[in-house]
């Protein structure tokens, strides 16, 4: 047998080397994963792999952080939003006119009498020449009776003139009243403004007009003895309903008028000057804030980033769950090459 083996041998030298080569080849794969890819190559594979894993959790909450954020920003739009409809804004705006649509003015003298009326400009009253006694009436006046819309049974009596229009030139209504007696302790004439002198002069129905002024207007008094200086400003409210009220706010300063008459006198003067304060006219109205369309496309925006971060995460978690599978994978391949 050993000398047919050597004969064997000798004849097939090329493939008994080839057959050595194959079981060194087998010996060295066989020994190099025990040692080398079992040692230093899988640590650093796992070591690049739980780097990317971490990564991937720390992606993966801070997309969360960023999805919980756009969930309070939307919840904090909508709120605001709410809010600002609540609590509409005042804005106020001034317009410059030269002159005035005319305001009625409308006195309610008792038993006093208009003496005078005249229109001055640029603030400048002439001295009286004969206080106390009946002058020139050069004011537009109309004279209305008209049952008290507060109690509907007491008749009032009410001297309407027109008041200034021109206020870039200072007009002012300079007008006297006389009252021969009375039985009261102060003597005062009310008086009340309402916005247009000729819509009461245009309006079929002048009682009810004067009826629906007094219920919307306050009323004001000047004293007898005095000289009451009133400035007005006119103010314009606009409502939700797009109505337009109109109102006056004044000034007045008192100044003592000293009676120069030579016989002493029982009887009471008095005296009232009205003019405009401003050529400003104030509108004032309510302005929501919130704009629907700027809210619309904040939740748009919003939305959006939630749906590419939740996207974002679910792809993140699609890429662990992969790398997941391949390094087990990988791993019972190892396995099952060293067995």
């Amino acid at each position: 047998q050993l000398s047919e083996d050597v004969e064997r041998v000798s004849e097939n030298p090329t493939d008994e080397r080839e057959g050595e080569m194959g079981v060194h080849e087998d010996a060295s794969s066989v020994i190099l994963p025990d040692s080398e890819l079992g040692t230093s190559a899988p640590s650093l594979r796992f070591s690049k792999t739980c780097l990317k894993n971490v990564f991937s959790v720390i992606l993966l909450f801070i997309y969360l952080l960023l999805m919980a954020v756009a969930v309070f920003l939307v919840y904090q739009t909508i709120s605001d939003f709410r809010e600002k409809l609540k609590h509409p804004v005042m804005s106020v705006s001034y317009k410059e006119v030269s002159l005035y649509d005319a305001p009625g003015i409308a006195f309610y003298p008792g038993k006093a009498r208009l003496l005078s009326c005249k229109h001055h400009y640029y603030d400048h009253i002439p001295p009286l020449i004969n206080p106390g006694q009946p002058g020139d009436i050069e004011c537009t006046t109309q004279r209305i009776n008209y049952t008290d819309p507060f109690t509907n049974q007491t008749m009032k009596y009410a001297l309407v003139v027109q008041g200034p229009r021109d206020v870039k030139n200072k007009e002012l209504v300079f007008l006297q009243f006389h009252l021969n007696g009375t039985d009261q302790d102060f003597s005062a004439i009310d008086y009340l403004l309402f916005s247009s002198f000729q819509e009461f002069i245009n309006s079929p129905e002048k009682a009810e007009f004067m009826k629906d002024c007094e219920s919307s207007y306050s009323s004001w008094k000047f004293s007898g003895g005095f000289r009451t200086w009133v400035k007005m400003s006119l103010v314009k409210t606009k409502e939700e309903d797009g109505s337009e009220t109109v109102e006056f706010k004044q000034e007045t300063s008192v100044v003592n008028y000293i009676d120069q008459r030579t016989k002493p006198r029982s009887d009471q003067l008095f005296f009232v000057v009205f003019e405009w304060k401003d050529p400003f006219i104030q509108t004032v109205q309510d302005i929501i804030t919130a704009n629907p369309w700027n809210t619309i496309a904040l939740l748009c925006g919003i939305f959006l980033a939630l749906f590419k971060a939740a996207d974002f995460a679910k792809l993140s978690v699609k890429w662990m769950i992969k790398i997941r599978k391949r390094h087990l994978k990988r791993r019972s391949q190892v396995m099952n090459h060293i067995n």
